[in-house]
């Protein structure tokens, strides 16, 4: 019985130690983080740019503040009890929510897509957010270092790495024109990969459409898109080529 006064009496002054000045400091430790990393973002014209990250990233140190001072409340309240409340528990809530949002900003258009680094930025504030809104601004400090680093060195330093790039190219042709072994055989002379193609049949029109999935060395997708569409263009009985 002694034991849960002291620890009754500790808790009290837990809860008394929660003023508005420490409270303060986690929210605006987590929106100058939300700021900095959103305007990173808004300089690059994307969809969840400087409001967006701030007020993800505040919101989530709020939520995790609010969390905190429940939990000290609920400790005292319940005594000795069995059921112990789960700090973490109302985060946990906070990061599957952002999930929706961070979806919302992926988009898709053919064989691009955007906006998977600005759905990872949101759910790296939210996390930011709960970092700072629990305390552990080292930690949250840290975080946020990395993500600069992340966001504004990193993009120079990928124009070094030679990747593979992914195109899709069209050609309609007369019946009577090239082959499929003729065509694959000239894909492979320009230097891309073939890695799948589809075939249809216009009899009507006395035509055929390959539709060929490519892959090829990002550095040099420019130089063999541009031999592609003029070479395949002057071989007999093909009626037009399109490159996207």
């Amino acid at each position: 019985m002694q034991n849960w006064i002291i620890l009754n009496k500790d808790l009290s002054n837990n809860i008394m130690a929660w003023s508005l000045a420490g409270m303060a400091l986690r929210l605006l430790v987590a929106f100058g983080a939300g700021f900095l990393i959103g305007w990173e973002r808004e300089t690059h014209g994307r969809p969840a740019g400087l409001r967006t990250n701030i007020l993800a990233c505040v919101a989530s140190a709020l939520a995790m503040v609010i969390s905190e001072v429940l939990f000290t409340q609920s400790a005292i309240s319940i005594g000795s009890g069995s059921w112990h409340p789960d700090p973490a528990r109302l985060g946990a809530g906070i990061l599957t929510g952002i999930g929706f949002l961070g979806a919302g900003t992926i988009l898709r258009h053919a064989n691009l897509v955007r906006g998977i680094t600005t759905a990872a930025t949101l759910w790296f504030v939210t996390v930011l957010g709960l970092t700072f809104g629990s305390g552990q601004f080292l930690l949250g400090l840290t975080g946020l270092a990395l993500a600069l680093v992340t966001l504004h060195i990193l993009p120079k330093l990928e124009k070094f790495i030679d990747s593979d790039w992914y195109a899709t190219m069209s050609l309609r042709i007369k019946l009577e024109g090239l082959d499929e072994q003729e065509l694959r055989e000239r894909i492979q002379a320009l230097g891309a990969v073939l890695q799948a193609m589809r075939l249809t049949y216009d009899v009507e029109k006395q035509q055929k459409t390959f539709i060929c999935e490519l892959k090829l060395r990002r550095r040099k997708v420019f130089e063999i898109s541009t031999r592609a569409v003029a070479e395949l263009t002057k071989c007999p009985g093909v009626l037009g080529v399109r490159w996207f």
